[in-house]
């Protein structure tokens, strides 16, 4: 399991005045479990949470995994990663994957939670899903090429709304304890790292936007 560490959003520069920084990207790496690959000394699953946008009780993410192994796809029947919330956050709603269970959400009226329990699990979503229901990368059964052969399809994606959350890089408390589990031996977790925040391309590619905050393990 890992812990992702919160990310700094300001810092001193030569001149010793704090400088503001819009977001930040934490990188979670997971390795296998098993015996060294003299074949693939690198070979690591790379996870991002990128933190999207912002929303009047928490945030929305892209959460990417990339499959840096040179050789190893992840194999049907998928991927299942988990993790445990800071606080008391819930998921609204989630686009390209679901959580296995729901959980206790009997304290909300009204509008209810896609998720409410506290270490959510979640899977990928099988593919022909409505398209409403998609998002790039997502929809392959939790199946991933690797890196080695086939580049485009070694990244699985989805969307999440998280609420009951911070609504800013100040108060939002990013999740801990991540788990990857897949076909095989599973994964060993490396520790997490700040890397400069993703930009993303409108479809036309005439505008990029940049991510408010990143994690990322591998």
């Amino acid at each position: 399991m890992c812990s992702l560490s919160t990310c700094n959003n300001s810092w001193e520069n030569e001149q010793g005045i704090e400088v503001q920084h819009v977001g930040c990207l934490v990188v979670v790496i997971f390795s296998q479990a098993e015996s060294y690959d003299p074949l693939d000394p690198f070979g690591n699953i790379t996870i991002k949470w990128d933190v999207v946008s912002w929303t009047p009780d928490g945030y929305v993410a892209v959460v990417t995994m990339n499959n840096f192994q040179m050789y190893r796809h992840i194999m049907s029947p998928g991927w299942t990663l988990s993790w445990g919330w800071a606080k008391k956050e819930v998921i609204w709603s989630m686009v390209g994957a679901q959580t296995t269970e729901q959980g206790d959400c009997s304290k909300f009226k009204g509008n209810v939670p896609h998720c409410c329990k506290r270490n959510p699990t979640v899977v990928d979503l099988l593919p022909g899903v409505p398209y409403n229901q998609q998002i790039a990368n997502c929809c392959k059964g939790g199946v991933v090429a690797s890196w080695g052969q086939d580049p485009a399809s070694a990244v699985s994606s989805f969307q999440v709304s998280v609420g009951l959350s911070g609504t800013s890089n100040k108060t939002v408390k990013l999740p801990t304890n991540f788990t990857l589990l897949g076909p095989g031996p599973g994964y060993t977790c490396g520790p997490a790292k700040i890397v400069p925040s993703t930009v993303y391309f409108t479809p036309d590619h005439r505008r990029k936007t940049q991510a408010l905050r990143v994690i990322q393990r591998s």
